[in-house]
């Protein structure tokens, strides 16, 4: 029998006329490369004494293809998107204790902290906002957000040192 690069080459057109015939239009190169297993497989396991390579192949090729078609919609009709509205009334697990926040605040009272420099304290440590989050949310522009994180850390660093915090 010929070697598997021989007949990958010779049974490529097959696998794209079963991806054409299945009316598979999304994730072809993923397709191709299922065709292309289950060609190694038939080749693997085709017994000369049962009858035609090219016929085995194809039944094995297609066969593989309707097996992954029918998980893929099975998944598919098993799951669905969710909608980012959504997100915003699920409640988070992981959120914090108010005792960190209280514990942020007094850090940001003992360094005397700006209202603003405290907002990107909170919305940095507590929400893992970045400035650009921050800007967007407060309305104001990148630079301003980017003055309160300097400020608030040099502000912080310095209570730091003089022993305000901690």
């Amino acid at each position: 029998m010929e070697s598997f690069e021989q007949v990958k080459k010779q049974y490529t057109p097959m696998i794209y006329k079963i991806i054409s015939s299945l009316n598979i239009y999304m994730n072809k190169d993923e397709f191709f490369q299922i065709g292309l297993i289950a060609l190694w497989e038939a080749y693997e396991r085709f017994d000369p004494e049962k009858g035609n390579f090219t016929n085995y192949a194809y039944t094995f090729i297609k066969g593989r293809f309707l097996t992954e078609m029918k998980q893929s919609n099975r998944h598919t009709e098993n799951t669905c998107p969710v909608n980012e509205e959504f997100l915003d009334y699920v409640e988070d697990e992981f959120s914090l204790c108010p005792l960190e926040e209280d514990i942020l605040l007094s850090y940001c009272q003992a360094g005397s902290l700006t209202e603003n420099q405290t907002k990107w304290v909170l919305y940095t440590c507590l929400k893992g906002f970045n400035v650009k989050e921050i800007a967007a949310m407060e309305k104001v522009s990148l630079s301003a957000v980017k003055n309160w994180r300097t400020a608030a850390t040099d502000k912080l660093r310095k209570a730091i040192k003089e022993n305000k915090v901690l």
